[in-house]
């Protein structure tokens, strides 16, 4: 079990910080492929690149569901890692705009594209892959750690960038530095190796294939009979995509153009926030085990609603602390939601089905609202003038996730084998 888990922890952790890197240097790709004489135009088009990606995670989510509920879960983790290390070394080596013209920014977009379906098989397998292997009795605590390894995964790509900003001169951060980050990636292969040759199939993936429960049609069968599961594992990851983006993707670009914050001190006011974030995600999920995913879900969704205004209110005073403790408050809540997220979400659907219905939820809900809302954001603010707007779009989703969590029932307590 635990070499199980520190595989998939890292493999996890490996495909979010390839994918977040993109964020992390948004305003040097603008410049570089999307060049213009406002900077709002070419911001504008980079989170668009960004939302592009998630275009493709329902599919990549349709795919790697398919490869694994038929073929097993390690082959669908496996083959998500490997294609989203390439692409994404790639990145590394695109030349710019201003080197090969128009043919920069589509080579940019058909990347994305790549690790949108990556992504979208990579993350729901890690979820169902280290959930069927736990103990009955600790689903909670152990799908936490595929949340726990996400956010690894963006403080790492976080450390990473600012390692490389600070051991090199500006000019040449700006000019080749800002590459190498991507281009390391590659290492992200060695670890989808490692889980195809060393870690067993999930043990009841193998008991549903003994016994020839496996489905031909994963996707007919789970929109079919398994629709109204499919609706409350949307909502449930609502208030999982919709922060976590604002978070992650958003929160830094927001203190750099509304509070004056350095790139420098907006990564590291984003990455120490990101500790809390962390951290929590185990205690909820423990306690999720103990009391109900239900409880858990709820409680911590209406705390996530009540701070989420105060917290940019904070980020927009400026300063290094003020945006530090709004950041906090808003991960470690978030934290506390999305701790029980991944046993809930694998609770709900049966075996011979399950990767394909949690991919499936996971990423439209991550595509429709999640991949979007930094794009959404910048559009809302110059449409109401108000700064505080992507604040009431985030309370908005955390509202239509609770009003359906009311009518969740909550499975903790069932045995995987019998769904």
């Amino acid at each position: 079990m635990r070499k199980i888990l520190i595989s998939s922890m890292i493999a996890n952790a490996l495909e979010w910080y390839d994918f977040v890197l993109y964020v992390q240097f948004s305003s040097i790709i603008g410049s570089l492929f999307f060049p213009s004489d406002n900077e709002f135009t070419s911001l504008l088009a980079t989170f668009g690149i960004f939302a592009v990606g998630f275009v493709m995670r329902p599919v990549g989510g349709i795919i790697f569901g398919i490869i694994g509920d038929r073929y097993g879960r390690k082959s669908a983790l496996v083959f998500s890692i490997l294609m989203m290390a390439i692409p994404t070394a790639l990145i590394g080596f695109l030349p710019t705009y201003e080197q090969v013209g128009i043919i920069a920014p589509l080579a940019l977009t058909l990347i994305r594209l790549m690790q949108g379906i990556a992504l979208g098989g990579g993350f729901s397998g890690c979820m169902t892959f280290i959930v069927e292997h736990a103990n009955n009795k600790q689903r909670g605590l152990v799908g936490s750690t595929s949340m726990f390894s996400l956010g690894a995964g963006v403080l790492l790509g976080i450390i990473v960038s600012l390692g490389v900003s600070n051991l090199l001169s500006h000019e040449n951060f700006i000019t080749w530095g800002w590459r190498l980050p991507f281009i390391i990636s590659l290492a992200i292969g060695m670890v989808a190796f490692y889980i195809k040759n060393n870690i067993s199939e999930s043990p009841i993936y193998l008991q549903a294939k003994e016994h020839g429960n496996l489905s031909k049609t994963p996707v007919r069968q789970a929109i079919r009979d398994h629709w109204k599961d499919l609706i409350i594992a949307m909502a449930i990851y609502l208030t999982t995509t919709v922060p976590f983006y604002s978070f992650t993707a958003f929160f830094s670009t927001f203190c750099q153009q509304h509070a004056g914050i350095s790139l420098h001190n907006a990564l590291l006011i984003n990455g120490l926030s990101l500790i809390g974030f962390m951290f929590v995600m185990p205690l909820s999920g423990w306690l999720s085990d103990k009391i109900g995913r239900k409880k858990v879900l709820i409680g911590s969704a209406i705390i996530v609603a009540l701070v989420t205004f105060p917290a940019f209110k904070l980020m927009l005073m400026g300063g290094f602390i003020y945006p530090l403790i709004g950041q906090s408050i808003f991960g470690i809540a978030l934290g506390c939601y999305m701790g029980p997220v991944p046993a809930a979400l694998v609770e709900l659907f049966p075996t011979n089905v399950r990767l394909t219905g949690l991919a499936l939820s996971y990423n439209v809900s991550a595509a429709l609202f999640g991949g979007t809302a930094p794009f959404v954001y910048l559009f809302l603010i110059k449409l109401t003038g108000s700064i505080m707007a992507p604040a009431f779009y985030i309370i908005a989703f955390v509202i239509i996730t609770i009003a359906i969590l009311h009518h969740y029932k909550d499975p903790y307590k069932q045995e995987l084998l019998e769904k």
